[in-house]
């Protein structure tokens, strides 16, 4: 089997273990991870392989940018905590869309203008994508076909703009790039106002020529060119479709981050191990689709 079909196997195929076995051996090896997270579960490596179609070489290079990036970010990785973050959710500023995109890729929506730079810093902007990440690479099938994000840009500023250093430019495109077990599939930004592009200018020569080749500026007419590459049945009125309202999507995300809160925490202090006993209710989006 090539990797695009090993990645439909379900995690416990026996197919699988070989894969497994020879990334644990070869990342405790490494002598890159700490003593404390070496005991590396099926569950975190299969993100890893699945993330690299179950090239071992590749997956394991993901694997440990993924160890030095939390290890040279302990002010967004060290802590994630929803509650903390209450006020920031309830502004409608994030949400991942309940319909996946007709390719099985989950859609994310983050809307800038509902950050208000005086109240949340770039720090904590960047904790709740990665909590949402954290979440959504734990089900099978966002491993296998990924995430598109749309950024809705209308009401940037100067002062959003001055959170955005070179150094946090960098961390951003890492995730985006090489350092995190989600595959890419789209960036569309959206209303993108002129004094954005310094921003974006900046961003830019961190990423591969892979993720450069999914960005798409979509303007202020974006309505007329996001049905392109999203049916509507999958985007939020707002955005032209027939799916449901964003502050409902926004509200319905903000109330299943909350649900996860312990399994985000024991993420956040033991990445590598298996978050099982402390999963979110059976009720949680989330829950349904981990173990396929």
């Amino acid at each position: 089997m090539n990797g695009p079909q090993l990645n439909e196997l379900p995690a416990d195929s026996e197919e699988l273990r070989p894969m497994v076995s020879s990334l644990r051996r070869r990342a405790a090896s490494s002598g890159e991870l700490p003593a404390a997270d070496t005991s590396l579960s099926d569950r975190f490596l299969i993100k890893f392989l699945r993330a690299r179609d179950f090239d071992v070489d590749l997956s394991l290079q993901l694997l440990l940018n993924y160890q030095r990036w939390r290890k040279e970010s302990p002010e967004i990785s060290a802590c994630l905590s929803p509650s903390s973050m209450l006020g920031l959710l309830n502004t409608s500023y994030h949400a991942v869309l309940p319909v996946r995109d007709h390719t099985g890729s989950r859609v994310l929506i983050y809307r800038i203008g509902q950050w208000n730079p005086k109240d949340w810093s770039v720090i904590h902007v960047f904790k709740v994508s990665l909590m949402t990440s954290e979440i959504i690479c734990r089900e099978a099938e966002t491993q296998r076909r990924g995430v598109k994000v749309i950024f809705d840009l209308d009401g940037w500023s100067f002062s959003h703009a001055l959170q955005v250093t070179p150094s946090l430019a960098r961390k951003i495109s890492s995730v985006l790039t090489d350092s995190f077990p989600l595959k890419v599939r789209g960036i569309h930004l959206v209303n993108e106002p002129l004094i954005f592009r310094p921003v974006f200018a900046m961003i830019r020569p961190f990423l591969s020529d892979k993720i450069k080749q999914r960005i798409h500026l979509h303007g202020a007419d974006f309505q007329d060119t996001l049905s392109d590459f999203f049916s509507a049945v999958v985007l939020p009125p707002q955005y032209g479709g027939e799916g449901l309202g964003v502050e409902e999507a926004c509200q319905d995300w903000t109330n299943q981050l909350l649900q996860a809160e312990s399994l985000l925490q024991q993420i956040a202090s033991h990445p590598t191990g298996d978050a099982a006993a402390v999963a979110p209710p059976d009720d949680c989006l989330i829950s349904q689709e981990i173990e396929t």
